[in-house]
């Protein structure tokens, strides 16, 4: 019988080698993640995967589950540690290797498992390790699941069971890709810069790329668990800007950058532009929506406005609903509207039947981005950016706010711009036009100006974004009209970056 988890152990020591650490902040909303070994230990990891098979037990779900590992020093024994305690719960456990989140996901369709467990620290920094659950394919846990195996682990309330089986599947990578390459290839000659930052990556996009039938021009795909170069994160301003140089000294058609499990895309277009995540779903949208006709999006409140105001998207009788920001609840909320598409500012995106099957692949997206180059072979990916309506939005930005009062403070700009709208007041010198409230709160303006305030949703702080449809000037006014808000806040503090 395992001990109850610590929230402390002093490291070196007896009791950090024979009892169970586990830091309470490791649990996310959608997610784990703790500084390894500085927040969680193997003994905690092994406690981390009982409480997950209890919970799977307890969810009257088959405790059969597929379980990967991404390619850092120590992923491998920290997955075996987790397997240790799923076997202990009573799961059978398929093992899948060394693995994109994508393809855990795709294993639980491939093996008809309903649970997953990826061993991952996605695109953060080494030191960090995580694992990314899900008990209902293609879902993975959200807030309520959390919670529960939160509470489940930290009051040592797991459960020993017998029944528990060990399974290696030797082939998956192979599985994987086969399933991604059998269909037509692309009829246009692509140049594609590959970029995975010496990440996990490295060892599948090639592979699958150069399977659809383009040219891979390889960028930092050697499998290198001290990202020598940059963090496989494709919203860092150093990996684009190789991806950038690249896609430049080569001439290349565009350049795709992957992160460190897989799942989101970063692009970069042949004039070496960056293309935010948000505004390549407004193309694919585009595209997509011209062959299945009054086709549903979904969209994280972070997002652009184009996707509701995109003339060629309401030619085509596309919808769209914005809702919370967070991979979970954006694949939620695309397999219940039943929406051809859901897309994340992040990079995350979610394709449903007749293209993906609803999680997040980057790889996916990648394919998703060619097709559509495919089908417009007279235009390059600058002129599908261009074609786009002028937009000014902010990067996202986030004053730093304690944890234990950051959702306080933003019900207490829920209330002011809401009741400004009630009474008719005025914002950037416009009426207001609409107040979304499903994750914070996003108050439109007469002209499509918009500015979010929400908490987020894995560190102490409040994400704000603007954009205006109409001008830079607006876009800044949005900014200063919510800022000077919150700096009235006693405990929000300074911003990590501002426009």
């Amino acid at each position: 019988m395992l001990e109850t988890p610590r929230a402390t152990l002093t490291p070196n020591s007896f009791d950090f080698e024979t009892l169970p650490l586990v830091a309470p902040s490791g649990f996310r909303e959608y997610d784990a993640r703790w500084l390894y070994p500085d927040q969680i230990n193997l003994m905690g990891i092994q406690a981390l995967g009982r409480g997950l098979g209890t919970l799977i037990h307890e969810m009257g779900v088959k405790p059969a589950i597929a379980v990967g590992h991404d390619y850092r020093s120590y992923s491998a024994s920290i997955k075996h540690a987790l397997v240790l305690g799923l076997i202990a719960a009573g799961c059978e456990v398929h093992d899948i290797g060394l693995a994109l989140s994508p393809i855990a996901y795709f294993s639980q369709f491939a093996l008809d498992v309903p649970c997953v467990a990826m061993v991952t620290a996605s695109h953060n920094e080494n030191g960090w390790t995580g694992v990314k659950m899900g008990a209902q394919r293609p879902l993975t846990f959200g807030p309520d699941e959390m919670t529960r195996l939160k509470k489940i682990v930290l009051s040592g309330a797991s459960k020993e069971r017998a029944g528990g089986k060990y399974i290696h599947v030797a082939d998956m990578r192979e599985r994987y890709v086969a399933d991604l390459t059998n269909r037509p290839k692309i009829k246009r000659k692509l140049r594609v810069v590959a970029a995975c930052g010496n990440g996990t990556a490295g060892a599948f996009a090639p592979k699958v790329l150069e399977g659809i039938g383009v040219e891979v021009i390889p960028l930092d795909c050697e499998l290198d668990y001290t990202f020598p170069r940059y963090n496989p994160n494709p919203e860092d301003m150093e990996m684009l800007h190789a991806l950038r140089d690249k896609v430049l000294e080569t001439g290349a058609d565009v350049g795709l950058g992957f992160d460190g499990d897989g799942d989101r895309c970063g692009v970069v277009d042949n004039m070496g532009e960056e293309i935010f995540a948000d505004k390549v779903g407004v193309m694919l949208a585009r595209d997509l929506s011209a062959q299945y006709p009054n086709a549903q999006f979904v969209v994280d409140v972070k997002s652009t406005g184009l996707f509701l105001t995109d003339p060629v998207l309401i030619a085509n009788g596309a919808k769209t609903d914005y809702w919370k920001t967070g991979h979970s609840y954006i694949k939620r909320r695309a397999n219940e509207l039943q929406a051809l598409v859901g897309f994340e500012k992040s990079g995350h995106y979610f394709f449903n039947p007749p293209i993906g099957r609803g999680y997040d692949d980057g790889l996916v997206s990648a394919i998703a981005i060619c097709d559509m180059m495919d089908r417009n072979p007279d235009k390059s990916m600058s002129d599908l950016r261009e074609a786009l309506p002028k937009t000014w939005g902010s990067p996202t930005m986030s004053p730093f706010c304690p944890d234990e009062v950051k959702y306080d403070v933003v019900e207490r700009m829920i209330k002011l711009f809401s009741e400004m709208a009630e009474r008719g007041e005025k914002l950037v010198g416009q009426s207001i036009r609409s107040v979304v409230t499903v994750n914070g709160i996003r108050v439109t303006v007469e002209d499509g100006t918009w500015g979010l305030v929400r908490a987020s949703s894995n560190k102490p702080g409040l994400v704000v974004v603007v954009e205006s449809p109409a001008s830079e000037a607006n876009m800044r006014k949005m900014f200063e009209e919510i800022d000077g808000r919150l700096s009235a806040q006693p405990e929000v503090g300074e911003y990590d970056q501002k426009i």
